[in-house]
Formats: C-alpha cells, structure tokens, sequence
C-alpha cells in the first residue's frame, strides 16, 4: 500500500464517518442510489431523501415498478430533475438487462442511465470492493492540492492527469474504505473555503500547502454573469377550490414536473384566457421572486386569478394538465418555486 492511501486510511479509521445511512447494510442498489443523490449535493441534504426513497422504494424492483410522478414527487427540492428521471430508467434497465441484479463491471454499469466513471467506480469500490479510482469534486479537490494541478478541472488535459494520479494512488486492498475515506476527507477536512490543513494526514506531503496557496486549487472556471429571464407564474383557481396544474416537458427546466401555466406577458395571459371563453372575477400579482439556475437567474411573478366561468374542456383532453385540490396532497413532483407558492395559497 502506497503512503498516500495509507495516510488516509489511518485518518478514516480515527476520524472518518461511518454512520451515514448508506454506509449502513451495504448493498449495490443502496450505494448506486446514494452515488446519484451525492453527485453535485452535500451529504447533510441527501441524508432526508435517502432515507424516504429507501423507506418507499425498499428494493431496486419497487423503484423501477413506480410511476414517475411517484419518483419525482419524493425528488422534489433535490434540484437536477434530471437525476430522478435517468435514476428511473436506470432501475427499469437493471431488472430488464440485468434480470434485477446490478452489474459488477466497468462497461455495463457505465451502461446505465445517469452513471459516468467516476459513479460507476464508486459503487464497484464501495458495493463490490473492486480497486476503481473516482474523480467526484471532493476528490478532485484533494488530489489538486496534493500536486498543485493547475487549470479547470473540466478541461480535458486536466482531467486526464487527475485521472492518472487517482489511480496511481489506489491501494490494492481495503478499496471500499479507501474510496470512502478521500471523499470524506475532501468533504470534512480539505474543504473548499478554510481547508483544516491541521489536522490532514496529507499535510507533509501536499505541494499546495509547502506553497501556501492551497485554496487556489482547483482553478476555478472562468465566471460568466448570469443571464435574466422573467416569466408569469398564472395561479389559476376555480369555484371548487383548485388550481390548474401543468406538466412540463421531459426536455428542460423542470423536466416531468408540475407547474403553474407560465406566460412571457399579462397580454398572453388574456389573450390565452379570450381563447377559452374565459374572465377572471379577480385579479391578484404578488411580489416578484428569483429562482436562480446553474445557467440564468429567472425571476417569477406570480399572478393569481380567480376564474368567473370554467374553462374550455379543450384545454385539458390530455395527461398534461389537471386541477388539484387544494385540501389534498399533491400526487406528484413539484418544482421549488410552485412548492413555495402552493404553501402560500393554503396559508
């Protein structure tokens, strides 16, 4: 065993976490499940969900036999829908390719929906025991220090020397522990703001450190100001005390989940009520809220109208529109914004 891993295997053994809930019974769908929750997520927020999708969904079968409003509904407020979605089809795949059982190799558990390397190595360490090097951000962050790597981390001949010396540090035994420890240390110890540099067994050895500027690395990727988009948030409600309800399409913000009717401006508001043969009695905009994207800043207006005659029954012939009930439970997957929205309406 290198001195590296070593070192790191020491520090986890003192002072590592072994309490997290998918550190408890071990098995291949709960480590893929955590993997997927964990990918661009701090473990603090995972730990709740986890817990429910586990508690509902017990075994990778209960999942792929689940409905997707079922899976994006217990995902609500875990952001990157997109996540649920492939994790879905990912379960389906598993008990159709693979008769119900997770592979135990590269290529095919690369062949699943939503897992790249970095995943697949972490469930064939953690779930298999097999020597796979990972490069999630913590372990990215660790490894720079280390050898002071200069250049973003996205950049391809970046990451083709992160990937090298991953590997070249991989211990030939205790791979699981090992994969456990460096992400653990890059997430409790080397962080990214106030690294404890203290009290890292790496200290001796990390080039960031001798230099005194281990907080450079990574190299951040070049900031680009964010672009401002605005949309109408049309809370629509009825005599019955319901709202109308959309689902948006699998491709885009928001994918698979419900949301309000949304318009660029008032005059597509009435314009689209004219259509239906359609007034609102009255008319309420509340104050402008920001919902902030990796890639743009939307600010959401939202604009409650209570309807004087129904609507059209044009407007709702498919599956993609409803009018929920006020006084029950929403039986599907909500975006954060419309979450908020809903709790205002019923308080």
């Amino acid at each position: 065993m290198n001195s590296f891993s070593k070192k790191i295997l020491h520090w986890y053994d003192q002072h590592g976490r072994t309490d997290l809930p998918w550190q408890q019974n071990i098995t291949p769908y709960r480590v893929w499940l955590s993997e997927v929750m964990l990918q661009q997520t701090q473990v603090k927020t995972v730990i709740p969900y986890f817990q429910q999708f586990t508690k509902q969904f017990e075994t990778v079968e209960a999942l792929a036999n689940a409905s997707e409003d079922q899976v994006l509904k217990l995902w609500s407020g875990l952001g990157y829908y997109s996540r649920a979605r492939y994790l879905h089809q990912a379960a389906k795949q598993v008990c159709d390719d693979f008769s119900g059982r997770f592979p135990d190799n590269m290529e095919q558990m690369q062949s699943l929906k939503g897992v790249g390397r970095s995943t697949a190595a972490a469930i064939l360490s953690i779930a298999f025991e097999q020597p796979e090097a990972i490069l999630d951000g913590n372990v990215k962050r660790v490894l720079t220090r280390y050898e002071a790597i200069e250049g973003w981390t996205g950049k391809a001949s970046v990451l083709k020397r992160l990937w090298a010396v991953a590997e070249e540090y991989l211990p030939t035994s205790r791979n699981r522990d090992y994969t456990q420890a460096i992400m653990d240390l890059g997430a409790t110890v080397c962080t990214r703001s106030k690294p404890s540099c203290a009290v890292c067994p790496l200290q001796s050895g990390c080039t960031g450190f001798k230099q005194g500027n281990m907080t450079d690395y990574p190299t951040p990727k070049k900031k680009k100001a964010l672009p401002e988009k605005q949309i109408i948030m049309l809370i629509l409600k009825n005599p019955q005390h319901e709202v109308l309800m959309q689902k948006r399409p699998l491709i885009g913000i928001w994918g698979g989940l419900w949301c309000f009717p949304e318009f660029k401006t008032e005059q597509e508001v009435t314009k689209w009520l004219n259509k239906q043969n359609s007034k609102a009695k009255r008319i309420e905009k509340r104050a402008s809220f920001r919902h902030t994207f990796s890639h743009f800043h939307l600010s959401i207006q939202p604009l409650i109208m209570q309807l004087e005659s129904p609507l059209k029954e044009g407007v709702m012939e498919d599956d993609s529109s409803l009018w929920y009930n006020l006084n029950t439970e929403f039986e599907g997957g909500l975006a954060s914004p419309v979450q908020k929205l809903l709790q205002e309406i019923k308080s």
